[in-house]
């Protein structure tokens, strides 16, 4: 059973790998989606095939780079400026970088993107979210989650390799993702996390360029499943494969408080 009818959703990277699945997948469940790209001519390609293939569908663009935190707080602007509510926030784009960048904002790219976007989107999406009768919050995290150091998030000592990068920020995914749990609980925005397995993406190639993943659509499938599905009405603070509930190694870790504070001051000066 899904409640997808008329549900409003926004997806982050939703041109391109799993963020056009999991966009076209709920088109398809008759949910209104907002394409949050950073990209306008790839944006407005993905949002035109949606269009085309669902004719009802009438998918809209919202162009944000999530490595710039003023890009993140003018998008929330605009959509807050258009829209008077947000059903699901599908907090999908990540990167990996092969050697070490930084943002707009001097801050090391993959933690920026991965990390900082997520948090600050969903802080600044936090009164929509409210204003909906039941909102959901999914982070795509991954199976690839281990090597946290708070002490140096953004390898300023450590010596810089996209996958410890990558690994690091998806630890990071979770453990914000219980901590956002913690402080929604007893409301009615839940928040929830996922891995959709290694997907045949640029991302993955970038990760580990031999590797042939599954694809875009399979890894799409647990997301639109937590955005629209009435089994997992009120459940929060959860971490899901395959649409399966799955043990999270990293639930009650110290680091989570910690992380929490880091993050706020590091999204605290846009």
């Amino acid at each position: 059973m899904t409640h997808s009818q008329h549900l409003l959703c926004l997806v982050t990277g939703a041109n391109t790998g799993i963020g056009f699945e999991i966009a076209r997948g709920l088109a398809r469940a008759g949910a209104q989606v907002v394409l949050a790209c950073r990209n306008q001519a790839k944006g407005e390609a993905a949002r035109n095939a949606i269009a085309n293939e669902f004719k009802d569908s009438n998918p809209e663009l919202l162009i944000v780079d999530l490595a710039s935190q003023q890009s993140i707080h003018n998008a929330v602007a605009e959509f807050a400026a258009k829209h008077s509510h947000l059903d699901v926030l599908a907090n999908n784009a990540g990167t990996a970088v092969p050697s070490r960048q930084e943002s707009p904002d001097g801050i090391e790219l993959t933690f920026a993107t991965n990390v900082l976007a997520y948090h600050l989107l969903t802080k600044l999406l936090l009164d929509l979210l409210k204003k909906s009768q039941a909102a959901r919050v999914i982070n795509v995290a991954s199976a690839m989650a281990v090597g946290l150091d708070l002490s140096d998030v953004e390898f300023k000592r450590r010596p810089y390799t996209p996958s410890a990068a990558y690994a690091q920020s998806k630890q990071a995914n979770r453990m914000l993702t219980w901590a956002w749990a913690k402080r929604l609980e007893g409301s009615n925005v839940t928040a929830n996390a996922m891995t959709p397995g290694a997907v045949d993406t640029p991302l993955l190639h970038a990760l580990a360029p031999k590797y042939q993943g599954r694809s875009t659509a399979k890894g799409a499938d647990t997301v639109i499943w937590l955005a629209t599905s009435d089994e997992v009405t009120g459940v929060n603070g959860r971490y899901w494969s395959d649409r399966t509930e799955e043990p999270c190694e990293f639930e009650g870790d110290e680091d989570e408080g910690p992380l929490w504070e880091l993050c706020e001051r590091m999204t605290s000066h846009a």
